[in-house]
């Protein structure tokens, strides 16, 4: 059964605040794994990133998260896809942002402007014939056996052989059981000095399938060193003096240690067998296994950086390590068999080592160049890009991406936007032509009504306005001599306040509370309406505004949202209790997964409330029942289910300290000019929803989905863009 892939986004409950390079790491690790020096970022890690089938990214070309949460009942299908999240910096040239600075992918245009593929995979078939890995091993997966040496492969490439008088004397291992395709891996490398006798082993390492380190040893060679090649073993003099392990203490051991299946893997393992003086009848050769023609070799180091991103061998290191070397042979093999022969052909070795070498000799020119040369060198020389383009690497690698949308890049960024190529048609290309490609963009527009500064202005305010009022509560009647700060503290039970006045202008006072974070404002709807609160029974309800006639429908919605699955509220705590105290009290919660204290944004001081977020939905369900009315260090806790993730916490404390000093200004203004074209923007909304819907059914399971709302800057001040992913067919979700 194939394995899938999935995916751990950030931090549970903090926002994560991305940049475009961040974004840029994140894409160019999902579309080419370890190669070309990709990496892990760290707001985010994909979980067997190699088993993924593809990875799709889905613009919103002049969206924002503004447009998100003004729009979020028309977004119904969205919301309820993704459960990661995270806020991006905006950028102006977003697009060409994605493709690297100074990238200039050409895909092929068909009349409407849309990428075709088909000629792009004439010639990816053909430049992979010409491949030696795949005319060697041809194109389809094959098991580890296909990938031992043969007889006549170990006797060609001076492999010690049972029976030849050439390595009498030899012990054998002893491994003599048939080889099945689930046989043992096991990497080996040694490490040798110049003796009178010739090159003997003194420093051995073996280790697992797992990279586990089994044998990591020293050893004193029989005959006087002349040469410690240090710089190359590693080996000293003063290291050798207190070993007292010898070559046959080694083979001894290495014959115990391996099963009577074992497959040794190692790079140009004939020398390592020979200063061993052992034989073993089956091996797999990493330097023979990436064929090159002409029986030449790539270097290991090469190796490990193009094929797996990591550095070996470094020239601040004395010597090599023998188990790296011997843990890197072990996962070349590993690669090249999970991946098969014709993705390890598509990274195209040869043309890598050329640029590697053309960058080496570039670097060496300018070294060698006196400083005043390289600077006016420098002056007359266009600037050279600050990193690679990750699609140029994927077109060198013969896996051309897909790009789709109302524009394309030339050199100098986006063109102007093709308004013959609608929405609809992009979405018919799409889903013919996504499923079949390993990395696609495919970029969507709202049209150009959508980014008027009058209609973004509007809705900023809208959004602002509606994000405060759902914030807000107001509680009476109370008497005339209420107690003001025991009735405060009631409601800061619910959770973090904001701003807390006394409304006079009625017969009776009432309070008007605005709090922090939505989860407090609804807990003091649903738990303090009709109570009891300083000698009155009072009644706790929101603003009555047009704009909030459909908020239980929001409420409901935002429980319901995927990020906010198996995700608890829990207000009350007193100020002093800790993290710790909180993993104490909550252990005995059942799947309790992850435990998140807020920290204020403004004062850095952590909230009176957390979040739980649980592995199941059921134990999230069973956890409210349990806490409600729990009693904490003298303090009375109450929950109800989550509404809002960390992104939209920061978004809407921004529209408060921003957007809110400006309201009596041009945004005051700009709301009292109401735009016709707002009911078409929600039908178009609401079309696009489900475009996306569409073309996510239409991916294989493990694919990679990322949509993004880029983020807009303006006149009226600039808008946090928004990101939401998942792979499809990933149940398992981790906190985000």
């Amino acid at each position: 059964q194939q394995k899938s892939s999935c995916l751990s986004a950030a931090l549970f409950g903090e926002d994560c605040e991305i940049s475009r390079d961040q974004l840029y790491e994140f894409l160019k690790f999902a579309a080419l794994g370890k190669c070309h020096n990709a990496a892990q970022p760290s707001w985010c890690r994909i979980y067997r990133q190699s088993h993924l089938a593809g990875v799709v990214v889905i613009v919103l070309a002049e969206t924002s998260q503004l447009h998100f949460y003004k729009f979020y009942l028309q977004f119904k299908h969205l919301r309820k896809l993704f459960q990661h999240r995270f806020t991006l910096t905006p950028s102006d040239n977003f697009l060409a942002s994605l493709y690297g600075e100074g990238a200039n992918p050409k895909p092929q245009n068909t009349a409407r402007g849309l990428t075709s593929t088909s000629s792009e995979c004439i010639s990816k078939r053909s430049d992979l014939q010409r491949d030696p890995i795949f005319q060697k091993y041809g194109g389809k997966k094959r098991g580890l056996t296909s990938y031992i040496l043969t007889s006549k492969e170990l006797k060609n490439n001076d492999y010690p052989i049972k029976g030849s008088t050439r390595w009498r004397g030899y012990v054998c291992t002893g491994c003599d059981q048939q080889r099945t395709d689930s046989s043992p891996l096991f990497g080996l490398d040694c490490e040798m000095c110049l003796t009178a006798k010739g090159n003997e082993v003194t420093y051995v390492s073996l280790v697992d399938a797992q990279g586990k380190c089994l044998l990591n040893e020293l050893v004193k060679p029989q005959s006087e060193i002349v040469n410690y090649r240090t710089s190359f073993s590693g080996i000293t003099e003063e290291m050798l003096l207190p070993v007292k392990t010898r070559l046959s203490d080694i083979q001894t051991r290495l014959k115990k240690m391996l099963p009577r299946d074992a497959v040794l893997v190692g790079h140009s393992l004939n020398n390592d067998l020979q200063a061993l003086e052992m034989i073993h009848p089956s091996v797999i050769d990493t330097s023979l296994l990436f064929a090159r023609q002409g029986g030449r070799r790539f270097k290991l180091k090469f190796l490990a950086k193009a094929v797996l991103g990591k550095e070996i061998q470094c020239e601040d290191v004395v010597g090599h390590d023998p188990a790296e070397d011997a843990r890197t042979a072990l996962e070349l093999a590993q690669f090249f068999i999970e991946q098969g022969p014709a993705k390890v052909a598509e990274l195209n070795l040869e043309m890598l080592l050329r640029a590697e070498n053309l960058a080496e000799v570039s670097e060496k020119k300018n070294t060698l160049q006196p400083q005043g040369c390289r600077v006016q060198q420098e002056l007359n020389e266009p600037p050279h890009l600050s990193r690679p383009c990750f699609l140029e690497c994927l077109q060198v690698t013969g896996r051309n991406p897909l790009l789709l949308g109302r524009q394309e890049l030339d050199s100098s960024g986006p063109c102007q936007s093709n308004l013959s190529t609608s929405n609809k048609q992009i979405l018919q290309k799409a889903l013919e032509d996504v499923p079949l490609s390993t990395f696609s963009i495919v970029q969507f527009s709202l049209g150009p009504e959508n980014i008027s500064s009058c209609l973004l202005a509007e809705l900023c305010e809208k959004v602002g306005g509606k994000l405060t009022d759902m914030l807000t509560i107001y509680a009476g009647p109370f008497e005339e001599s209420f107690c003001l700060k025991s009735v405060k503290k009631e409601f800061g039970r619910c959770g973090p306040i904001q701003s807390f006045t006394v409304v006079t202008e009625t017969y009776q006072p009432y309070v008007c509370i605005q709090y922090k974070v939505l989860e407090a404002a609804q807990l003091a709807v649903e738990s303090l309406n009709g109570a009891e609160i300083g000698g009155s029974c009072i009644k706790v309800q929101r603003p009555v505004t047009a704009a909030m006639l459909d908020c239980d429908v929001l409420i409901k919605e935002l429980e319901l949202d995927a990020e906010n699955e198996g995700v608890i509220y829990v207000a009350g705590l007193k100020q002093s209790i800790t993290e710790e105290d909180l993993q104490e009290e909550f252990s005995q919660l059942k799947d309790l997964e992850t435990l998140f204290l807020p920290k204020d944004l403004q004062s850095g001081k952590h909230r009176n409330c957390c979040f739980l977020k649980f592995q199941k939905s059921q134990s999230a369900v069973d956890a409210l029942e349990v806490i409600n009315g729990w009693t904490m260090k003298g303090s009375k806790l109450r929950s109800r289910n989550a509404l809002a993730s960390g992104h939209l916490w920061r978004w809407i404390w921004q529209m408060n300290h921003s957007n809110g000093k400006q309201r009596g200004n041009i945004f005051y203004k700009k709301m009292q000019q109401r735009c016709d074209c707002e009911q078409d923007l929600k039908k178009k909304v609401e079309k696009l929803d489900n475009h996306i819907q569409k073309l996510y059914r239409s991916l294989q399971n493990n694919t990679l989905c990322v949509v993004l709302f880029p983020g807009v800057n303006s006149m009226y001040g600039s808008q946090s863009g928004l990101g939401l992913m998942g792979i499809k067919g990933d149940r398992g979700r981790s906190a985000c």
